[in-house]
């Protein structure tokens, strides 16, 4: 199933339309009562996630009322929403703030992602900057690109195959298993400037645009990776899991390493993560 360029325009505007109204308000201006947590003290929720998911989700229904959508926060509190998933013709899954320790912090890095599924398959992604404006986004088989504020459109490109002490890297060490840690951390000489940004719609945005070569996740689920890989993918690059296998969104194994092409994804594996 191809998605129109219409219709991803559609998307565009119901989570520019999200962001606007729910989550640019309360950046840098959230109270106690606005913040909660879920699994730990850095796996945190707002009041911004929260409503914006139910702003994209009603909006997404509206527009398409025969697909199934459902979202991070609405997971957290109801598992069976993924029921239907591997079958629906067509699925909207929605992180409504990726980056939310970022977000409750003051930090200028978060973002939305949007994912769009067919039969099990992403079809289509999204990852949108609403503090710039900007969107990254892609349909199967069509290219990624960069859409901009006042519509203008460019065709991104991952970062060519290099020596490894000249790539850059953007992975999260908080969520790395505690000995791919310290071998990570011992293997960061080898290779060139490291990102460490807690934001899926960053990481993935530094690799898709060639502003780094490989980013690398030990935990993640749909909506933290679907839209990234494939936006990723169609900018030229490789993604899998780290037994080889296509990164199949369902975090099993939870974990994915995106590089410019297989060849640097081995490498990366073998001498920076030092996973077999």
């Amino acid at each position: 199933m191809a998605f129109s360029d219409t219709r991803m325009d559609q998307l565009r505007h119901i989570l520019t339309d999200a962001a606007q109204a729910e989550i640019l308000p309360r950046f840098r201006g959230l109270q106690a009562s606005d913040v909660d947590t879920k699994t730990s003290a850095i796996d945190v929720v707002t009041a911004a996630d929260i409503q914006a998911e139910i702003r994209i989700t009603a909006a997404l229904k509206a527009a398409f009322p025969d697909a199934l959508v459902f979202g991070e926060e609405a997971w957290a509190k109801d598992k069976s929403v993924l029921n239907g998933l591997a079958d629906a013709e067509l699925a909207f899954i929605i992180d409504p703030v990726d980056g939310t320790l970022n977000f409750v912090k003051g930090l200028p890095l978060f973002g939305t992602i949007l994912s769009i599924t067919s039969k099990g398959e992403t079809i289509g992604g999204l990852l949108y900057d609403p503090l710039n404006d900007s969107f990254l986004m892609a349909s199967k088989g069509a290219g990624a690109f960069q859409v901009f504020g006042d519509g203008e459109t460019r065709r991104v490109k991952t970062a060519a195959p290099t020596d490894l002490s000249a790539m850059s890297g953007a992975l999260c060490l908080m969520f790395f298993p505690d000995p791919i840690k310290a071998r990570v951390a011992a293997n960061l000489t080898k290779i060139g400037p490291f990102h460490g940004l807690n934001c899926s719609v960053f990481d993935y945005w530094l690799v898709a645009t060639g502003s780094a070569h490989f980013t690398a996740n030990f935990c993640g689920m749909y909506w933290d990776h679907l839209a990234g890989t494939l936006i990723h993918a169609e900018a030229g690059g490789y993604n899998a899991h780290f037994d080889g296998t296509p990164y199949n969104g369902r975090g099993e194994p939870a974990n994915v390493l995106s590089a410019p092409d297989k060849e640097s994804w081995e490498l990366i594996k073998r001498e920076f993560l030092g996973v077999e």
